[in-house]
């Protein structure tokens, strides 16, 4: 019943917007469409015409004035923009190899509308419009990509920077646009060989400085990258080949303080109550950490084109990144609010807008932890495109896409401390070892987290010893950590075709229908084992071992928590001499974990090109409409009351999405644009795992409902459909020439389907088996799971521009602005009434850059801001948590100079940028209304950059 409903409301609402997207074609002029892949593949160099054309005695290498560097890329972007019928957002590379930014997700997040957040100090994931990673796809030369994460959203730090050679956002798609997303698409592209036109042999380095120092034993402040690129053309320029690899090997360093979360003084354990109130918080505990991050990535793209007759264009290109990113966190856990034993007296503590801000803890026994994280992956992927054009107007091509993405991401605790300890608070067992230590400590909290002033020393090896400090090992096992390893597995084909004709018509210039065909699948298989110390001659866990010495580094200072030094080791060293023993972990809980998602995906369109002329406004853009069917399914392990059952289950369904894309081009270099669609965006593939406990219930909360015993459980959904939104677009833009622009754009969209979270949903069991005993009344029963219940709508206005000086005066040629601000409002409620937090969600976005650039040198300075929004962090065991994160503001500058033709260097370019120059933090915290309730406060430090590029 529920599924009829979903699918009628989707058939009404398609035929809805195909319905008012007809009326506003019938009242239009006839008009030209350009295809929406056919962006501008610019080299980043043009020649801007700027001089008097009435003078004869010029020739043309004196009348052209070359425009390189940052100047030449916001131009190209304009040139994409103003050129294009949709609405969209570029960024080209100031030359070969050199994007404007270090980082591809730098430089996407400076684009109107776009933001990104950060991980380890670099910005790997991008939100538009007020909307996350989940709600946006990328494409790579305009095919589908994998993934590092367990969901589709892309990580831009798996792409060097200095491989690409343009991104585009599409805000708005047309219909040929496949792999499109709910809020955009971004197509990152990579250089054509035959396009660019000519030879080409450049190369490039930089060092890297991060001044928050080296934070742990072993690790760097210093790193650097090299980069080269090779382009030419043979055969009378009927082949062309392009060769570029990037390689990184830099250190990424943070402090960072977090909370257990906060709780009233009434529910602390062991704690007397505070006779000023009950209801004063008090953190629960802290965890925080120095990390220390090295970064090595190879990053290799080539292109081959071959025009194999007049009338044929064979492309083939492939990209491969090798990325390793590896991690060591050293830190202490510290129970505070009556937790493991700690013990105080609230009635002697600060109390400040309602936290507890300063006081004594005594009895505490801290956790020292040395913890391993390691993300490794490989990704390839490629393609093989054949266009037809034999110049009759005619034209077709078949396309093949391939991506995989390998990856193992291994997270390894390891715990120390002065003693063995099972005191739990939920238990009356205590069983503290002889002479353990505990510390007396005093705490102060303020808005950048807990400060504390111990009385034992951390960095000493005769106190702290390999052990299990709060009895994490439940009494019995001596859990000295633990150790998980999430093995992934994506694949992706694509194939696709197209046919389209060219018209001479008032209305119609042009008809292409295509289709493609995608294949995807996706595993994830979790490898988890518990680290202990091993087992006596009598079989029993040895409790405490002291850390041999060969193993001990440097102690790792944790003074900016008051905290001091701290001892530090490698774990992996530990583990591989059999000093800390791997115990596999048999609990149901690790295998619900894994999931493998199959996605077989259809996608058939058919679009009309419109060009023509209404007086003096010339109409052009498109009408066309796509048919996307979807069959997905998810195989795994449920558990049948506890055990373990092979389940495999999914769905099917199509989507109707048609789209309306107009662009009125007005005298004086205005243009209107205007775009009405429906859109899609598919859930996350984790979300889509069919792995789920599940049992009969006889006494549960729909009893009543079902008549009897009924089916419940809780898990992945393999059935969940995707986000829907209807969406409209209206744009206003202003041109100066090819060099300037300014924008404003509005946006409302209709949020049809959302998925929301932890909701309760009808759910056919009738393809897991039945437990023995007590039967249900029915096949279909209740999971507790994310669910196609919600819905909303998301507006905003965006105002954009790019203005350089010279507009104004020829005085102020050289100088100049880029940038934009938008405001978004959203609500997205459940079907239960309950409003939903948007991840990635920022009320206001803005970003800017001043720059100048003339007679080689250059210089800029750019700011970006995002108001709070929910931003993801890593929880427990790797797994994603999403918390509110604070505004931030990140300021970024660079100055250079480029040798001048003529000149010995001629080619050579040199630079120097600084990061985060106010070394901005990123925080979270549990009540925006507080800062006192901060749960993550980290700071990256400040990152400069020395380098050159030389163009042969």
């Amino acid at each position: 019943m529920k599924r009829t409903g979903l699918m009628t409301r989707m058939t009404a609402t398609s035929s809805a917007v195909a319905m008012g997207l007809v009326l506003a074609a019938a009242g239009a002029a006839p008009a030209f469409a350009q295809d929406t892949q056919d962006v501008q593949d610019d080299s980043g160099e043009e020649a801007n015409p700027n001089v008097d054309a009435n003078d004869p005695g010029q020739n043309e290498a004196d009348r052209a004035i070359i425009i390189s560097g940052f100047r030449a890329s916001l131009e190209s972007a304009v040139g994409t923009k103003k050129d294009q019928d949709l609405v969209i957002e570029s960024i080209s590379a100031e030359d070969i190899g050199k994007l404007p930014d270090a980082s591809i997700g730098e430089s996407i997040a400076r684009l109107p509308g776009v933001t990104s957040q950060r991980l380890n100090g670099r910005s790997n994931v991008i939100a538009i419009r007020g909307f996350g990673p989940d709600f946006s796809t990328t494409l790579l030369n305009g095919r589908e990509q994998t993934s590092t994460g367990d969901n589709r959203g892309v990580e831009f730090d798996q792409y060097p920077s200095e491989i690409v050679n343009q991104v585009v956002i599409y805000k708005a798609p047309s219909a040929d646009l496949i792999g499109q997303g709910l809020v955009g698409t971004v197509d990152i592209r990579t250089v054509r060989p035959l396009d660019f036109g000519k030879q080409v042999f450049a190369i490039g380095a930089r060092g890297s400085y991060a001044d928050i120092g080296k934070l742990n034993s072993g690790s760097e402040e210093l790193g650097w990258r090299a980069n080269a690129t090779f382009i030419d053309q043979f055969a009378d320029d009927r082949v062309g080949v392009s060769l570029a690899v990037a390689y990184v090997d830099e250190p990424y360093h943070n402090q960072e303080f977090n909370a257990w979360g906060y709780q009233p003084i009434s529910s602390a354990f062991f704690f007397p109550d505070d006779p000023r109130g009950g209801d004063t918080l008090i953190p629960g505990g802290s965890k925080s950490f120095v990390t220390s991050t090295g970064l090595k990535r190879l990053g290799v793209n080539s292109t081959i084109q071959v025009e194999a007759s007049d009338d044929i264009m064979v492309t083939l290109d492939g990209f491969y990144s090798n990325f390793d990113d590896d991690q060591i966190k050293r830190g202490i856990e510290l129970p505070i609010a009556g937790w493991f034993g700690t013990t105080g007296d609230p009635s002697t503590y600060g109390i400040t807008d309602g936290f507890y801000t300063s006081g004594t803890l005594e009895n505490v026994q801290g956790v020292v932890r040395n913890d391993i994280f390691s993300r490794k992956a490989d990704l390839y992927s490629g393609g093989l495109n054949i266009n037809w054009d034999p110049g009759n107007g005619w034209s077709a091509f078949v396309d093949f896409g391939y991506s995989r993405t390998d990856r193992e991401e291994l997270s390894i605790e390891s715990y120390s401390g002065t003693g063995f300890n099972w005191d739990s608070p939920f238990s009356s067992d205590d069983d503290f070892a002889a002479g353990d230590l505990t510390d007396t400590m005093g705490f102060t909290l303020s808005e950048t987290g807990l400060f504390f002033s111990p009385t034992l020393d951390y960095s000493d090896p005769s106190i702290i010893r390999l052990t299990d400090p709060l009895g994490w090992g439940g009494g019995t096992r001596t859990q000295a950590g633990y150790y998980n390893n999430r093995i992934v597995e994506d694949e992706l084909k694509q194939y696709r075709a197209e046919l389209a004709k060219e018209f001479d018509h008032d209305f119609f210039g042009g008809l292409k229908a295509g289709v493609a065909y995608t294949d995807r699948d996706k595993s994830l298989v979790p490898d988890e084992f518990f680290v202990t110390l091993g087992l006596d001659g009598m079989g029993n866990y040895i409790r405490e071992v002291d850390i041999p010495q060969q193993y001990l580094q440097s102690p790792t200072n944790l003074a900016y928590l008051g905290l001091g030094p701290m001892v530090s080791y490698d774990p992996r060293e530990l583990i591989r001499d059999g000093v800390l023993v791997l115990e596999p972990n048999l609990s149901n809980d690790i295998p619900a974990k894994a999931f493998t998602v199959t996605e077989d995906i259809v996608s058939a369109y058919i679009q009309a090109d419109i060009d023509g002329e209404l007086g003096a406004v010339d109409l052009t853009g498109n009408l066309g409409v796509q048919m996307v069917w979807t069959d997905q399914a998810s195989s795994g392990i449920a558990f049948l009351n506890g055990t373990q059952v092979d389940v495999e289950a999914g769905d099917d369904y199509a989507h109707l999405l048609p789209s309306l894309n107009l662009a009125a081009r007005l005298p004086g270099d205005y243009v209107i644009r205007f775009s009405a669609r429906k859109e899609i965006m598919r859930p996350r593939l984790d979300d889509l795992r069919v792995a789920i406990g599940y049992g009969v219930s006889t006494t549960g909360q729909f009893v009543e409902q079902f008549g009897g015993p009924y089916l419940e459980g809780g898990g992945g959904n393999p059935q969940l459909r995707p986000y829907e939104a209807n969406s409209v677009d209206l744009t206003f833009e202003k041109y100066f020439g090819s060099s300037g622009y300014v924008a404003l754009q509005a946006f409302y969209k209709d949020i049809a389907n959302y998925i929301s979270d932890d909701v309760v949903t009808d759910f056919d069991y009738s393809g897991f088996p039945l437990p023995a005993g007590v039967q249900p009344v029915s096949l279909t029963g209740v999971l507790f799971t994310k669910n196609n219940t919600g819905s909303g709508e998301l507006y905003g206005i965006e105002a954009a521009g790019t203005l350089p000086f010279e507009i104004f005066s020829p005085a102020l040629e050289g100088f100049g602005v880029t940038g934009g601000v938008s405001v978004v409002e959203s609500e997205v409620k459940r079907a239960d009434g309950v409003s939903e937090a948007i991840p990635g969600y920022s009320k206001w976005v803005a970003n800017g850059t001043a720059y100048f650039e003339r007679w080689g040198f250059n210089a800029r300075g750019s700011v970006r801001h995002r108001t709070t929004f929910l931003g993801d962090f890593t929880g427990f065991g790797g797994s994603p948590t999403r918390r509110q994160a604070l505004e931030e503001t990140i300021v970024d500058a660079q100055i250079g100079y480029e040798f001048q033709p003529g000149s010995t260097l001629e080619g050579l370019s040199l630079y120097l940028q600084g990061q985060n120059l106010t070394d901005e933090r990123f925080a979270s915290v549990a009540d925006t209304s507080n800062p006192l309730s901060v749960i993550d406060y980290q700071i990256y430090g400040r990152r400069f950059l020395a380098g050159f590029t030389y163009k042969f």
